[in-house]
């Protein structure tokens, strides 16, 4: 089966074939976080793709991707990274600036989400 297919599965498919990690790499195992990840902001729309992982234990991405109304691709990545004074992101082409309020409360549950779903699904 190959990795594209895997992440087709059900979650309780996803389970039993993933219960060996020695057999994925490490792309893999990003692959299937972000898979996970993806899907705790609600159903993504036709033409959309949308990725959310752990990039390292401070760093966290999310990207979106989609055909516009003029039909042209449109692309945001936001880099978010979680340092002792707070936690800051950077929009693609753009500077760092800090989070706060509302916002950081979204990124924390987020955050949180992630990481209890892709323990209990992925290295249970």
């Amino acid at each position: 089966m190959s990795f594209k297919e895997l992440l087709k599965l059900p979650f309780s498919r996803i389970d039993d074939s993933l219960r060996r990690p020695s057999r994925l790499t490490y792309d893999d195992l990003v692959n299937a976080e972000s898979a996970l990840g993806r899907t705790i902001f609600g159903p993504i729309p036709d033409g959309h793709q949308r990725e959310f992982f752990m990039a390292r234990s401070n760093v966290w991405i999310w990207h979106e991707r989609y055909h516009g109304k003029g039909g042209g691709v449109q692309e945001m990545t936001i880099r978010y990274e979680v340092r002792p004074e707070g936690v800051f992101k950077r929009s693609t082409g753009g500077g760092y600036k800090r989070i706060e309020g509302g916002e950081l409360d979204n990124f924390r549950r987020a955050t949180k989400t992630y990481l209890e779903l892709v323990k209990s699904k992925l290295y249970c």
